[in-house]
């Protein structure tokens, strides 16, 4: 009787951990939908202007002197050294950033926020507003909240 009684308790264990398990799953493929889904709406809402390079320069415009050492902005935007040469080449061209070099350090080179990536990213920004005003209700600020605190907690995990 008594092995009968623990293998229910096992089994009710394993079925309880496997939907767990699941809802964890289902946590991180619902993350994985909603990047792709953000990042292809938004590359249409904004006009002009990509996903990637509006994160390009949401950064270099909150950095001190809309400037950043071209390893830090790689590490803010998710990317290697040469995946961050390759996005900004094409934004260096049509003058949303440019390029600085380092006197004292030859290794060392920056980006900086152009006049022309600043008047593009103050355009998108507004319709950035608009998409959140239409995606995220107002009174959902700690939920915002919450969710950031919460991803920012797997992003440090996973960093690790």
């Amino acid at each position: 009787m008594l092995l009968k009684i623990n293998k229910i308790y096992l089994t009710t264990q394993i079925y309880f951990n496997y939907l767990n398990m699941t809802k964890k799953i289902d946590l991180f493929i619902n993350i994985a939908k909603l990047s792709y889904i953000l990042s292809k709406t938004l590359d249409w809402k904004l006009w002009w202007i990509w996903f990637n390079d509006f994160i390009v320069l949401y950064h270099l415009n909150k950095a001190p002197e809309n400037k950043l050492r071209r390893i830090d902005l790689a590490e803010m935007v998710w990317l290697s050294a040469s995946g961050v040469t390759r996005l900004l080449l094409p934004m260096e061209k049509i003058g949303l950033v440019n390029k600085e070099s380092n006197p004292n350090d030859a290794r060392v080179s920056y980006v900086i926020l152009a006049p022309g990536g600043k008047t593009k990213f103050t355009e998108a920004l507004e319709r950035f507003e608009i998409f959140n005003e239409e995606v995220i209700s107002s009174d959902s600020n700690e939920k915002v909240l919450a969710t950031k605190l919460f991803i920012d907690e797997i992003v440090e995990k996973i960093k690790m």
